[in-house]
């Protein structure tokens, strides 16, 4: 994955950033104009100059893009965010 970086404008292609938040590109770009993802970006400083870090965050995921000032995508962090996953069984106490 490379992002498109012109002008100080960071373009990042659908159909490769949904699939990373379980969803398909037309429901990538339904819910980036409804607002319901929401977008970070920053410019490293010090050690990491040169670098952008893109944050996508939804009701489930974040994911998180470490990418060279060229666009070219360095490292990718996703996580689950909000509620757990994984049910607990009935009767657990912890």
């Amino acid at each position: 994955m490379k992002l498109d970086i012109e002008s100080g404008r960071i373009t990042v292609a659908a159909d490769d950033l949904a699939p990373l938040l379980d969803l398909t590109a037309a429901e990538f770009r339904d819910r980036m104009q409804s607002g319901r993802i929401a977008t970070r970006s920053e410019v490293g400083e010090g050690e990491d100059a040169g670098r952008l870090r893109l944050t996508f965050q939804d009701d489930r995921w974040k994911v998180q893009l470490i990418c060279a000032a060229d666009g070219t995508v360095l490292q990718r962090l996703r996580v689950p965010v909000g509620r757990d996953p994984q049910p607990k069984p009935s009767g657990d106490q912890s």
